[in-house]
């Protein structure tokens, strides 16, 4: 499926994305404060696509100009959310390259997907969760009219294997209808 914003395409990971997967993924600044280790090569990469990135309603941010992948975006089915969600509803994750930030390319392609939870899917509400210190994914959970909602402390964060503070907001069908 290919979802289309102003300026982008949100769309299935190809295994020709792994160079540019690796070119953004790479930087320490991206993956660690979202949970995820720094990839370590272009076969990291391609092998993160096969195992990862092809889950259902998983899209690579591409600008339209380039159809390239510069970000992730995907909802995380109830029994996968990092907090409880009820079965009709749905967690989005996220993450842009830093060449990115500040272009406001990720409140736009959340936009896309709240309208595609509520209205494609039928869902009631959708989680956001950050870890102490991503600032920057606060704000963008708040210009997307998400509510903080709860913090979740001593949570394990496996692939990085440690341990952290999460909270997490939240956004209800009527919440979004009403913006």
């Amino acid at each position: 499926m290919e979802l289309l914003t102003e300026r982008l395409i949100l769309r299935s990971w190809k295994d020709e994305d792994a160079q540019s997967l690796y070119e953004y993924a790479k930087d320490p600044s991206v993956g660690p404060i979202a949970g995820w280790p720094v990839h370590t090569s272009v076969e990291n990469s391609r092998e993160l696509i096969k195992d990862v990135l092809s889950a259902p309603e998983t899209y690579a941010v591409c600008l339209k100009e380039d159809n390239k992948a510069i970000g992730s975006i995907g909802l995380i089915p109830p029994m996968e959310s990092h907090t409880q969600a009820a079965d009709n509803e749905i967690e989005v994750g996220y993450w842009i390259g830093v060449p990115f930030w500040g272009k406001g390319y990720i409140p736009e392609a959340i936009r896309r997907l709240q309208k595609h939870a509520f209205e494609d899917l039928g869902c009631v509400a959708m989680w956001c969760g950050y870890y102490d210190g991503n600032e920057k994914s606060k704000i963008c959970q708040e210009k997307c009219g998400f509510v903080y909602h709860h913090t979740e402390e001593n949570k394990p964060c496996s692939l990085m294997g440690d341990v952290r503070t999460e909270h997490f907001s939240r956004i209800t069908r009527e919440e979004w209808e009403s913006q």
